[in-house]
């Protein structure tokens, strides 16, 4: 479903944040990539729907290069690809129901999303979508009004009512206490089985990638240092991955210090972290 080949991505100020890096991904997997702030986690989830283009290689989506997409070709292949934030991205003073309709915009014409006049089809898959992540009965509620767990399931509804065959998750439970974490992990589990969606995540929390990942990729500086099982990803292979022993209270302090990351800034701009 996801080819990565050669991928090279270079910020405007010079700084490399990918090297070289090569991934097939198959239809329906779950992966999660895991690594340090700076290891270009970020940048390899945001390349995937370009938005962040590489200097140089290819990303394809289903055999059709996005790399090379434009226009409505691109419009068309990122309706297709469903994408989860850290910071949630929600409207906040809007309804729930409209944030997930946003969802929808890549099915309607231009002129129907501008002024919010979604048909039917698209009002039953955002209330489906609301279903599926067990708040249906917030739908009329402000976004702002929810807890940050709700917030982050407005979010994968919003993702889901594009009804995609890819979703990307960019930390989506880094500012999560752990409880909610391993809800919001669970949500997108079952929904990717559930749907069949090739799922890509970005965790630093090591032991759920261990319990949630089909495969988990390690990122170092840019460059795949690991990519196997969850069963090969032994605690040695954090080390090489991280670069420095693995402990309880490296894993929490690798969560502490996800949560307090700042929102990445315009991908057209070389950020501080491109992690």
């Amino acid at each position: 479903m996801i080819e990565v080949e050669h991928l090279d991505v270079v910020y405007p100020n010079g700084f490399q944040a990918l090297y070289d890096v090569n991934l097939h991904v198959d239809d329906g997997a779950f992966v999660v990539i895991v690594g340090l702030s700076g290891a270009g986690k970020s940048t390899l989830i945001r390349t995937i729907n370009h938005l962040v283009p590489p200097a140089r290689g290819d990303v394809r989506i289903d055999g059709r290069s996005i790399t090379a997409a434009k226009g409505a070709e691109l419009r068309a292949l990122r309706s297709e690809i469903g994408m989860i934030f850290q910071t949630f991205n929600l409207v906040k003073r809007s309804t729930v129901m409209r944030n997930v309709l946003a969802g929808r915009l890549g099915h309607v014409p231009a002129w129907r999303g501008l002024v919010g006049a979604f048909g039917p089809d698209d009002r039953d898959a955002a209330a489906d979508a609301l279903v599926r992540v067990g708040i249906p009965d917030k739908a009329w509620q402000r976004a702002d009004a929810l807890s940050g767990g709700q917030q982050q399931r407005v979010g994968i509804a919003r993702a889901l009512a594009q009804r995609p065959r890819v979703m990307l998750a960019d930390e989506p439970v880094a500012s999560l206490d752990p409880p909610t974490s391993h809800a919001v992990m669970q949500d997108l589990k079952r929904i990717s089985r559930e749907d069949g969606i090739t799922t890509l995540v970005n965790l630093h929390f090591i032991d759920m990638a261990r319990q949630y990942a089909d495969r988990i990729i390690g990122m170092n500086d840019g460059r795949v240092v690991f990519d196997g099982t969850p069963d090969e990803a032994t605690d040695e292979v954090f080390e090489r991955i991280y670069g420095r022993p693995i402990d309880v209270e490296t894993d929490l302090r690798g969560a502490a210090d996800a949560a307090a990351e700042p929102p990445p800034p315009d991908p057209t701009a070389a950020p501080d972290d491109v992690g």
